[in-house]
């Protein structure tokens, strides 16, 4: 068995005062995955927010400027997380609800490295291929 010792006992976390939780399950089951970038920013940046009961009264535009994403960004990334079900929203309070059964869409499946090299536009034959296709106009 392994034996845990913290690394910095005179640090260690504590909830005091405010109240911010994310449940294991939330990596563990699959919600992690099944979120984008925004939609990451915009649900921890209102676990971190929230009371006890997961409500916050944070506005619209404070919430783009602190967390550093578009109008655009935020409504999209918002109605994404409404539709799976992680928040609740009557146009002016926030509710971070309690995690679903089961994450609501699939998350992505892995590129195999096959499928990389054809469809990961990051990749370096996808980068020349681009390169030698914009030289060629």
């Amino acid at each position: 068995m392994i034996e845990r010792k913290a690394l910095s006992p005179q640090r260690i976390r504590k909830i005091s005062g405010t109240f911010a939780f994310v449940p294991h399950h939330f990596l563990r089951q699959g919600f992690w995955a099944g979120l984008s970038h925004h939609e990451l920013l915009l649900y921890f940046f209102l676990v971190l927010v929230s009371d006890r009961q997961g409500l916050s009264y944070y506005s619209f535009d404070k919430i783009c400027s602190m967390v550093a994403i578009t109008s655009d960004e935020y409504i999209h990334a918002r109605n994404c997380l409404i539709n799976k079900d992680l928040i609740a929203f009557d146009g002016h309070l926030f509710q971070v609800l309690s995690l679903p059964e089961k994450e609501t869409s699939e998350p992505p499946t892995p590129l195999s490295v096959k499928e990389m090299a054809s469809k990961d536009p990051a990749t370096i034959s996808q980068l020349i291929q681009r390169s030698f296709d914009n030289a060629a106009e």
